[in-house]
C-alpha cells in the first residue's frame, strides 16, 4: 500500500543568518529566519512525510515554543521524522521537492542536497529529486523577501 503526502514551507530572508537548504550551507548575503536552522526544503519534506502517514506536521512534532529545537539542525529533525515513520511501519518510496528562490542559484548544490536527504531518509539517492526555480522576480520569493519549498512524497507500508 502506498500513501501520498504534500508539504510546503516558507521562511523570511534576513541578514545575520546562515542560508541552509537541504542540509547544505550556501554562501549568501541573507539567511532564513526561524526557530530552527529554517531549512525550508527539509521542513517541506518532513511535512510531506508526516502528512502521508497522517501524523500531523513538524510544528506539532517540533514546536517552536520548545527551546530544545532552537537553532536545531533540520537534517536531524528529518531523521527523527523518518524514525517515527519506520516505527509505525512506513518507509520512503520517493520524494520530489522544489525550492522557490530568486537568489542564489541552487544548481551547484542540488546533488549534495539529494545525498543529504537520502541519507536522512535511509533510502537511495535515486528516490530523491530536488529542483529549484525562480518566480521571475514576482511575489515575495521574486522580491527576495523569502524562500519557499514544496515537496510531495510516497511512503510505503512495510
Amino acid at each position: 500500500m502506498f500513501r501520498i503526502g504534500h508539504g510546503y514551507d516558507v521562511h523570511r530572508l534576513v541578514e545575520g543568518r546562515k542560508l541552509i537548504l537541504g542540509g547544505v550551507e550556501i554562501e549568501h548575503s541573507l539567511g532564513l529566519l526561524g526557530h530552527s536552522d529554517a531549512d525550508v526544503l527539509l521542513h517541506a519534506i518532513s511535512d510531506a512525510l508526516l502528512g502521508a502517514a497522517a501524523m500531523g506536521d513538524i510544528g506539532g512534532m517540533f514546536p517552536d515554543t520548545d527551546p530544545a529545537f532552537k537553532d536545531a539542525d533540520s537534517l536531524e529533525l528529518l531523521k527523527q521524522v523518518v524514525a517515527r515513520l519506520k516505527s509505525n511501519g512506513y518507509s520512503v518510496g520517493n520524494i520530489d521537492a522544489t525550492v522557490i528562490a530568486q537568489k542564489p542559484k541552487l544548481k551547484p548544490f542540488i546533488e549534495k542536497m539529494r545525498e543529504n536527504i537520502a541519507c536522512a531518509c535511509e533510502c537511495d539517492v535515486s528516490q530523491i529529486n530536488v529542483k529549484a526555480t525562480t518566480e521571475e522576480k514576482l511575489g515575495f520569493t521574486g522580491n527576495e523577501d523569502g524562500i519557499a519549498a514544496h515537496a510531495v512524497c510516497i511512503i510505503e507500508v512495510e
